[in-house]
C-alpha cells in the first residue's frame, strides 16, 4: 500500500474489520494492461507469468492456476485417481470445501481429530482412521501455520497413500525447510480475498509430478488437449470428462503483482502478530497463537486466539462487535455441519478436540497494514470483555 495515502485505514473509521486487502499499483498497472489489450481475458500472458512466478516462488515444477481454491482441490484430487469407493481423510476443523471437493470426486471424507497446538490433523487420529479403502489424506495447514505435515508424509508413505495438502491458509508458510503444499505430492492454494495472495478469487494446484500436472491441465479446461480454444480454427480435441476451472487473464494479473511482495506482506503480518502477541500475554483468560520456531516460519494468515473453558467466548465476540470491533468463529466441526450429519451419519462426541477448541476460539483482526495502535484497542477491547467474566 505504499503508493496509496499513508494515512492508516485504521484512522479513518472507527470500527476494524476482520481483515483488509493490501494492494498496490502494481495490481492496478497488471489489471489495466490486460483489460486494455481487448483480448486473452479468458485466460493470457498473466496466467502464464502467474504460473512461473508461482513455481519460483515455492520452487516447485509445475503450478497449474484455477478459478478457485475449491476447483484446484477437486481437480488436484481427481488427478490424483482419487474418486468413487475411495475414503479420504481430512479434518473437521476447516472450512467445509476441503470435505465437500472429496464428495465432489465422489469419493467419502472420514474426519480424524486434530491435536490442540497446530490445529492440524493429530497423526494418531489419522492412523487409526486408515482402512483399506483409504487412498488419501487431505490436511489443512491452518491460519498460516504448517500442521505436523512430516508424520502425516510417513503414515502416508507407510500406506502407499496420496498426500494431498489444503495450503489455502498457509502460502510461504515453511515445515522444517519446505514450503507447505510442497511437502505431500500435490498441493492446493487459495487466493481468496483474505489469504496471503489475494485475487478476490483463485487458486492454483503445485506438484513436481508431471503426470497430475498433465491431468489438471485438461480437467481445468473441459478436457481439451489442444490449444487455445480462441486462437484455434477449429473446436478442438477433448480426450477426457472436464469442466471450467480456468482463472481470467486479468485475475492473474492481480496475481502477479501480489505474489511480487509476499514476502513483504508476510513480514508485516508477522510484525501484527508479535504485538497482539505480546500484548495479550498479560491478559487472563485467552492464549495467543504459538508462533513457528527453527526452520518453520508462520504466516498469520489469521490470527486466533484461545479462551480457558470458564470463558463465553460468544459474549467476548458480541462485546467486541459493540466496540466496533470484529472478530470470527471461522470454522464450526465440518462433521456436525446439517448436511454431514444427515449425509454421512456423523454425531456429537466423534472428534472430541476439534468439538472443544472449536468452541473456544476466536479470531481478530488481522492484516498486514493494522496498526499498533489498532492492535492495542483490539487486545484493550478483550481484555475488557474478559474482566466482565473473571
Amino acid at each position: 500500500m505504499s503508493d496509496k495515502d499513508e494515512e492508516s485505514t485504521d484512522d479513518r473509521r472507527d470500527s476494524l474489520p476482520l481483515f483488509e486487502i493490501d494492494w498496490d499499483r502494481a495490481e492496478i498497472r497488471n489489471a489495466i494492461d490486460s483489460i486494455t489489450r481487448g483480448s486473452y481475458w479468458a485466460n493470457g500472458p498473466y496466467v502464464d507469468e502467474f504460473e512461473r512466478s508461482l513455481e519460483k516462488s515455492l520452487g516447485v515444477d509445475h503450478a497449474v492456476v484455477c478459478n478457485s481454491g475449491t476447483t484446484a482441490l477437486v481437480a488436484a484430487l481427481e488427478a490424483c485417481g482419487v474418486g468413487p469407493g475411495d475414503e479420504v481423510v481430512v479434518p473437521s476443523f476447516t472450512f467445509i470445501s476441503t470435505a465437500n471437493a472429496v464428495v465432489s470426486v465422489g469419493a467419502k471424507p472420514v474426519f480424524a481429530d486434530i491435536e490442540p497446538e497446530r490445529y492440524g490433523l493429530d497423526p494418531d487420529s489419522v492412523e487409526a482412521a486408515v482402512t483399506d479403502d483409504t487412498a488419501a489424506i487431505l490436511p489443512v495447514h491452518y491460519a498460516g501455520r504448517a500442521c505436523r505435515i512430516h508424520d502425516l508424509t510417513a503414515i502416508a508413505d507407510r500406506h502407499g497413500l496420496t498426500l494431498v495438502e489444503d495450503a489455502a491458509e498457509a502460502q510461504g508458510a515453511r515445515a522444517g525447510g519446505e514450503y507447505v503444499g510442497t511437502v505431500g505430492d500435490v498441493g492446493m492454494l487459495s487466493f481468496c480475498q483474505n489469504k496471503i495472495v489475494a485475487t478476490g478469487e483463485g487458486g492454483a494446484v503445485v506438484t513436481d509430478d508431471d503426470d497430475v500436472t498433465e491431468r489438471v491441465q485438461l480437467l481445468r479446461s473441459h478436457g481439451r488437449v489442444s490449444g487455445d480454444y480462441f486462437s484455434s480454427t477449429g473446436g478442438g480435441e477433448y480426450t477426457t470428462l472436464g469442466s471450467n476451472y480456468r482463472m481470467p487473464d486479468v485475475v492473474a494479473a492481480i496475481g502477479v503483482g501480489q505474489l511480487d511482495r509476499i514476502e513483504t506482506l508476510i513480514d508485516r503480518r508477522r510484525s501484527v502478530a508479535h504485538r497482539y502477541t505480546e500484548r495479550l500475554s498479560t491478559v487472563d483468560g485467552v492464549a495467543p497463537p504459538a508462533d513457528a520456531a527453527g526452520d518453520e516460519r508462520h504466516v498469520y494468515q489469521l490470527y486466533t486466539v484461545r479462551f480457558e473453558p470458564w470463558v463465553d467466548r460468544d459474549a467476548v465476540a458480541a462485546h467486541l462487535s459493540a466496540h466496533d470491533v470484529a472478530s470470527k468463529v471461522y470454522f464450526d466441526p465440518v462433521h456436525l455441519s446439517t448436511y454431514y450429519r444427515q449425509e454421512h451419519s456423523c454425531e456429537p462426541g466423534t472428534l472430541p478436540v476439534t468439538e472443544d477448541l472449536s468452541a473456544r476460539v476466536l479470531s481478530l483482526p488481522m492484516h498486514p497494514n493494522l496498526s499498533e495502535a489498532a492492535v492495542d484497542h483490539v487486545v484493550r477491547t478483550v481484555d475488557a470483555a474478559l474482566a466482565g467474566q473473571r
